[in-house]
């Protein structure tokens, strides 16, 4: 698969349109922006998609999408921040994950909008338990709006082996259906909708350089994994809708959108990385998006041939620590991060021939292995379009917001 390489004319231009700007900072191109949103309605085929919002993090970015014909609603990573994003008039938000945040739950519970605009996240009867306590703690006397989470792992060999994320703790159609049965008949709670993310196929890059054996693995498991789930996700919202109402089925993710959205039980697909395309994304061939989120470091150093030093950069993704983790020196092109250093808390070596090429005060161009996290790092984006900078708009970091 042809790498994903950046240009001498992309850094020419963006060079050129942040010229009057002191790095570190951080830029969105605008034009590969919307054509990245553009593909992901392309491939969801007429469904709409939830953007995520985790993988965006800025407000101004979310509304541009959601303005888009073929975008509807956010799923949102934090119950603190779905109630911001609410009251900030965003109407229609699916909470991702369970929550333990009485606070916020007795905000939830308290507020006839909020409560309107909001979904939670259930899993465990346990959970509503909290959020009655919460309730009575407040006062609240509002409905609480639930989204029921299905457990999308591949089993193998008699359930001995498990791949997929550790979420839901229920599997089972048939127990699902018990737990949205528990919900409607506990006094205010209403079942809403149904989510069944598939992480081992949307977020697992099937196309990684040098581990040709290793990809063509992951391809076999996705392949089972999708032909499983399609079937067992079916009869769970069969399952469900025996017992509730339900106003959503949602799946997916950037990697799997062409898929999920295939599937007839499916009503909504859920993808927000494939808006940035980081560059965990450059494994995958089920799709090829444009780098769209990049940020720039400052060469400070030159310890020798082939070798400089730029301020910061230890930007560190999450999830299991490894090499594809770390950012990734996009322009010039040609450098990499020193294996035995890394990406540094207050500085990052760089070796490669284009060091050659570099001063002391020239920008290296990065992307971020993931998508939102980028936005924890910095105040702003500045919004490239051609040459210059049309906009700077505040992160949710710029907004004073960093939830947890």
């Amino acid at each position: 698969m042809r790498p994903v390489t950046g240009s001498r004319a992309d850094r020419t231009r963006l060079d050129r349109a942040t010229a009057g700007l002191d790095a570190p900072f951080a830029v969105v191109d605008l034009p590969a922006f919307d054509a990245n949103a553009a593909d992901l309605v392309r491939r969801a085929g007429g469904k709409p998609v939830r953007v995520a919002s985790k993988s965006v993090r800025c407000r101004a970015l979310l509304e541009r999408v959601l303005a888009r014909d073929g975008f509807s609603g956010v799923m949102a990573y934090s119950l603190t921040e779905a109630l911001w994003l609410a009251r900030s008039g965003f109407e229609d938000v699916l909470v991702a994950y369970p929550s333990a945040d009485r606070a916020a739950f007795a905000e939830l519970t308290s507020d006839p909008e909020l409560a309107a605009a909001v979904t939670v996240m259930v899993d465990d009867p346990v959970q509503l338990a909290l959020i009655d306590a919460a309730r009575e703690s407040a006062r609240g006397s509002q409905e609480v709006r639930v989204c029921l989470e299905l457990d999308t792992s591949l089993r193998l060999l008699g359930g001995r082996v498990r791949i997929g994320a550790l979420r839901s703790p229920v599997r089972d159609p048939g127990r699902l259906a018990e737990l949205a049965w528990t919900v409607g008949r506990r006094p205010g709670f209403r079942v809403v909708g149904l989510m069944a993310y598939e992480a081992h196929v949307a977020g697992v890059g099937d196309a990684v350089a040098g581990r040709p054996l290793g990809s063509a693995a992951i391809r076999l498991m996705q392949r089972a994994a999708r032909k499983e789930l399609a079937v067992r996700r079916a009869e769970a919202v069969r399952a469900v809708r025996a017992v509730a109402e339900l106003e959503f089925v949602n799946g997916g993710g950037t990697g799997s959108v062409q898929h999920t959205a295939a599937e007839a039980a499916v009503t909504e697909v859920a993808a927000g990385s494939g808006l940035f395309v980081p560059a965990l994304f450059d494994d995958y061939r089920s799709f090829r998006g444009r780098p769209a989120a990049f940020f720039a470091l400052p060469v400070v150093r030159r310890p020798g041939v082939g070798m400089v030093t730029v301020l910061g950069g230890g930007y560190v993704a999450s999830g299991v620590p490894g090499a594809d983790r770390l950012p990734r020196p996009w322009l010039p092109a040609g450098l990499r991060v020193a294996p035995r250093e890394g990406a540094g808390e207050v500085q990052t070596p760089l070796l490669g021939a284009a060091a050659d090429d570099l001063l002391v005060g020239d920008n290296v161009w990065f992307r971020h292995a993931k998508a939102g996290e980028l936005c924890e790092r910095f105040s702003v984006l500045r919004l490239v379009s051609g040459e210059r900078v049309v906009s700077t708009i505040p992160t949710y970091r710029g907004e004073g917001q960093t939830f947890c």
